[in-house]
């Protein structure tokens, strides 16, 4: 069984080395596309309090045509108007007609529920992972009673820890996702949970010089792909970091979940 194991120190490095290349003046989309990112929340019962996430919506949004959905995942220590602002997203978005929501997660360390349903520290609920997960498929299910989504065509993404919760939430909940895109994940499952996912499509991004997410475990996961025969893409970044190759592969990213729709799952 192959686990990436954190220690604190590692754990605050993610959450110190995320923000600030990301979302940079210098980083940030086109005022066109950025001006129109918004702050949303809603009541989130089970948590008991009002909720943020952010949303991007395509200017030739039509409600008489089904439009895809990119669910996007934050890093730790980050947020959903952050990586909203990763450079380029809302660009693309904008030139391949797709609506993209951000949620939360519940905090900005809540991990998906991928590191089990119950972790925290001071001060966050005892079930903290169990409301992260529960607040992504919280914004799923609003976006798509509130907007035309095409429901063959709602795709998963993340980023570091949203890379990991992108996996987790592939594996609980396989039949929602047409494709995902963990970029640079952090992964605490094993590469054999593929085979519940295998007849998802996935592009997996991971630098060969990440110092967070060693790119060796990556590398078994895209062994195992290949192994299952899964549709797949690897892409190796050389001498990429944890960072920035999760900015200069969306391109690939687009191009890839504009070639799949929603497997039909094997019984």
């Amino acid at each position: 069984m192959v686990r990436v194991r954190l220690s604190a120190v590692v754990i605050l490095a993610l959450a110190c080395a995320l923000p600030a290349p990301l979302w940079a003046d210098d980083a940030a989309p086109a005022p066109s596309t950025a001006g129109r990112i918004q702050k949303k929340t809603y009541d989130f019962k089970e948590a008991e309090k009002e909720m943020e996430y952010a949303l991007f919506v395509p200017s030739k949004y039509d409600k008489d045509r089904k439009w895809p959905l990119i669910v996007a995942l934050h890093g730790l220590g980050s947020n959903p108007q952050q990586i909203m602002r990763y450079r380029g997203l809302t660009d693309l978005a904008e030139k391949h007609g797709y609506i993209v929501a951000a949620p939360m997660g519940y905090n900005s360390r809540g991990w998906y529920g991928s590191r089990g349903p119950k972790g925290g520290q001071r001060g966050d609920p005892e079930n903290l992972g169990e409301l992260s997960e529960k607040d992504v498929l919280n914004v799923l299910d609003i976006v798509c009673r509130e907007h035309a989504i095409d429901p063959d065509r709602i795709y998963l993404m993340g980023h570091s820890m949203g890379g990991g919760g992108t996996i987790h939430l592939a594996v609980k909940y396989p039949d929602r996702w047409a494709a995902l895109a963990p970029l640079a994940p952090a992964l605490f499952r094993p590469p054999a949970d593929l085979e519940k996912i295998k007849h998802l499509p996935i592009i997996l991004v991971q630098g060969d010089k990440d110092p967070l997410c060693p790119v060796a475990i990556a590398r078994r996961w895209a062994e195992q792909m290949k192994k299952l025969e899964m549709t797949h893409e690897y892409v190796e970044v050389p001498n990429g970091d944890h960072v920035t190759v999760a900015m200069t592969n969306l391109p690939k990213v687009f191009e890839f979940f504009n070639a799949h729709r929603r497997p039909m799952q094997p019984k």
